[in-house]
């Protein structure tokens, strides 16, 4: 008997070692080894082969790039314009999309809501295998979707899942989830790193080879990354993660890979008794501030993919009790608040070292730009000094260590949205200051630290 060859798979990066190692030598992650079982390699001849120079190999296709026909992509609606945005316009046949999401955040929700709609104009098959088919009829009889035209099957065996989607021939194809997926020839338990790798690689290729638009569903670590092997994310052309706490209902579906669109485009929903509903002007919700003004509190506007939106920004500063104090940030980078209070104390004059400093976006939302250096500064001085801020004034900008603003993207759309909103005030970098003058709002430029505390004062 032939011995069966292993490899030991990083979770995190994906690098593969012939050995088991405490620490990979790539990402320098430590104990993320898994071993995975190697399947047999084609057997002499199998596949039509050419001998060029002493080499063998299959033939393959090689033409010129120039000869390439550039074609506009043939996309096809989800039924949901938010979907649709984070997507970079709808789907692409023979795609394959990775959506993961913590349980409980509305995956099979959306999906069923999204295949019941295209079921009307495109074939659409839900595969499931965590759920009965009885749980998905009746979650969809209770959200008022429509059940007479999609087709559902329960099944975790790939063979099985990749023959039924030969005979029925379905545009969209959702596999809920890929963890629950197994295949025969891999003598390991379903969820493991070689499952999970090899039954992805099988229904992808089967998409791209059938122009199916393969939607596969992933379970997330505690740390909110996709589980499984991070080949897995390499293997599909979109990755997008559904985002919210359990109390809010809220829902954020953000793109982290996608071929087709731009990256972190950002969709807003509201779960609902009928279903996730999609939010048109997500400004507006994140928006709603309290009626009575209060120390640290300011507003941002952040670029999302293609679109500005406005969040609240706040920040707590308090006496310490510990000779440590503490630095909270939520929504923010946690290593960029300690970098920005150094910055705040070296080129604004403000010691902030004795103190507790709290920074929250307000939503949910995660920041993930530069843009909300300044706003989170003039909320923290704000708070120390227990001083309301104008609720007509919006800030943004990036704060540079030697205490320049810097300008940001998109500098005219970010003010037109804050206008259109009613702000009256604009504290800016001198870089994005409008060349024409933006009806009823006040545009004031800064080029230092300096200048913008003063601003505010």
């Amino acid at each position: 008997m032939a011995k069966v060859k292993t490899a030991f798979v990083c979770n995190d990066c994906g690098a593969d070692y012939p050995k088991w190692q405490g620490q990979c030598g790539e990402c320098s992650a430590w104990n993320t080894m898994t071993e995975i079982r190697l399947g047999p390699t084609k057997a002499a001849g199998a596949s039509r082969t050419a001998r060029v120079g002493g080499y063998a190999g299959t033939t393959a296709d090689v033409r010129l790039l120039k000869d390439i026909d550039v074609v506009e992509l043939p996309r096809f609606s989800s039924g949901l314009v938010e979907l649709d945005r984070v997507l970079g316009g709808g789907f692409v046949p023979g795609s394959a999309i990775l959506i993961g999401g913590h349980p409980g955040a509305g995956k099979s929700t959306l999906l069923l809501q999204t295949l019941c709609l295209l079921a009307a104009s495109h074939s659409a098959l839900y595969v499931t295998g965590e759920e009965s088919p009885q749980q998905i009829a009746m979650r969809a009889e209770r959200l008022g979707l429509p059940t007479d035209l999609l087709k559902i099957m329960a099944e975790t065996d790939v063979d099985t899942i990749l023959a039924a989607a030969e005979q029925h021939k379905p545009k969209v194809m959702v596999v809920d989830s890929i963890q629950v997926v197994h295949s025969e020839g891999i003598a390991s338990a379903p969820g493991s790193v070689s499952q999970v790798r090899d039954c992805a690689a099988q229904l992808t290729r089967f998409a791209k080879q059938s122009g199916l638009v393969l939607i596969l569903v992933g379970h997330v670590t505690k740390d909110g990354s996709l589980a499984g092997p991070k080949v897995l994310e390499h293997m599909i052309d979109c990755s997008i993660l559904l985002e919210g706490e359990h109390d809010s209902r809220y829902r954020t579906l953000r793109g982290s890979k996608n071929r087709f669109g731009a990256v972190n485009e950002l969709g807003i929903f509201a779960m609902t008794d009928q279903g996730l509903k999609e939010v048109k002007n997500p400004s507006a919700i994140f928006l709603d501030r309290a009626e009575r003004p209060a120390p640290g509190t300011t507003v941002m506007v952040v670029w999302e993919g293609t679109r500005p939106l406005l969040v609240e920004i706040q920040a707590l500063v308090d006496d310490s009790s510990m000779g440590n104090p503490r630095r909270v940030a939520v929504g923010f980078e946690q290593n960029r608040l300690a970098m920005l209070l150094a910055v705040l104390h070296r080129h604004g004059g403000i010691h902030v070292g004795d103190q507790d400093v709290f920074a929250n976006v307000v939503g949910g939302v995660r920041v993930l730009e530069t843009s909300a250096d300044l706003a989170l500064l003039v909320a923290i001085v704000s708070s120390l000094r227990d001083r309301i801020l104008g609720r007509d004034m919006v800030v943004f900008g990036e704060v540079g260590l030697s205490g320049e603003i810097r300008p940001v993207p998109s500098g005219q759309e970010r003010l037109s949205e804050a206008a259109k909103h009613g702000f009256r005030r604009a504290i800016v970098p001198r870089g994005n200051a409008p060349k024409q003058p933006i009806a009823g709002l006040e545009v004031i430029p800064v080029s230092r630290l300096e200048e913008a505390l003063q601003a505010v004062e």
